[in-house]
């Protein structure tokens, strides 16, 4: 994603990406962010680049209710392209022992609700760069249904979840979470699963946002494959009670959050089904079970 931004010339939302990906593990664990620190890395330091980078991250900070309180700009010339910068970080976040989510209390019949995703995030962009590269499209161009360029759909920063869900999470009534990031829905979501229980997702219950349908024509990418690689519009999922169910969706649902309800917990081996009009697609048990360990 950081190629493409740079190509675009647009930064001011991979700071928030970089956020992002540390905060939203967080929360997946009942943590809530407390501090974030940043390591910006380039051959010459752009220092017009660098501010937007950084106060990207702060804006990220602060939709994740963190803290930055330092980082490290390492100039190596030689070691990057002009023009080209590399970001890491990490964030430290708190929880009580006994309120760390484990998913061991999920059953059969619980439910399982997804968080609209704000488009891509920042997994798959490998495949994505390919795709454009193949297709020969420019970032500038404005594709049908995507209501802006390709670049600025493909360099929307990525959904932080953090506010939205830990009161719910304080109040006991999320019972897993799951961020979907490389892996997608199929490898995402066994992951907080317990041995007895199989995630069935319906892929029908929501709509695939423009972005992705664009991507799928343009690389001619099997329905599996676009469930193992991307998150396909759900950025968040959520594992509750039947009983919760219907108050965890209307606390979240409205002006912050769309939520779909895409499925139920299952008997059965730990897994995921992602079904829907192309067919029906499963995340191993071995695989996860290597993963894990």
């Amino acid at each position: 994603k950081l190629k493409l931004a740079i190509e675009a010339g647009h930064h001011q939302g991979v700071g928030v990406d970089l956020v992002a990906m540390c905060a939203n593990d967080l929360i997946v664990q009942g943590a809530e962010p407390l501090f974030f620190l940043d390591y910006y890395a380039t051959g010459k330091l752009d220092n017009a680049v660098a501010a937007e980078v950084v106060a990207s991250i702060a804006d990220g900070c602060r939709q994740a209710g963190c803290a930055l309180i330092g980082g490290e700009t390492a100039e190596m010339p030689g070691m990057y392209s002009e023009g080209d910068y590399d970001l890491a970080g990490f964030c430290v976040g708190a929880v009580d022992r006994s309120k760390v989510l484990t998913g061991n209390d999920i059953a059969p019949g619980d439910y399982i609700l997804g968080l609209a995703s704000s488009g891509v995030h920042s997994n798959g962009f490998s495949l994505v760069r390919r795709i454009i590269e193949q297709e020969g499209w420019d970032l500038g161009t404005n594709f049908p249904g995507l209501g802006r360029t390709l670049g600025a759909a493909l360099l929307e920063p990525t959904r932080i979840y953090v506010r939205s869900l830990l009161p719910l999470v304080q109040q006991g009534k999320i019972k897993g979470l799951a961020h979907i990031t490389g892996g997608g829905l199929l490898e995402n979501i066994p992951r907080v699963l317990p041995d007895n229980c199989h995630a069935a997702v319906e892929a029908d219950r929501w709509d695939l946002p423009s972005i992705f349908a664009l991507l799928q024509q343009g690389g001619n990418i099997a329905a599996e494959e676009m469930a193992r690689t991307f998150n396909c519009g759900v950025g968040m999922v959520l594992i509750v009670s039947p009983e919760n169910r219907d108050s965890v969706t209307a606390l979240l649902d409205g002006p912050v959050e769309e939520v779909f309800e895409i499925g139920r917990i299952e008997e059965g081996p730990r897994g995921c089904t992602v079904s829907g009009k192309a067919g029906s697609w499963n995340s191993s048990e071995d695989w996860t079970a290597t993963h894990n360990a």
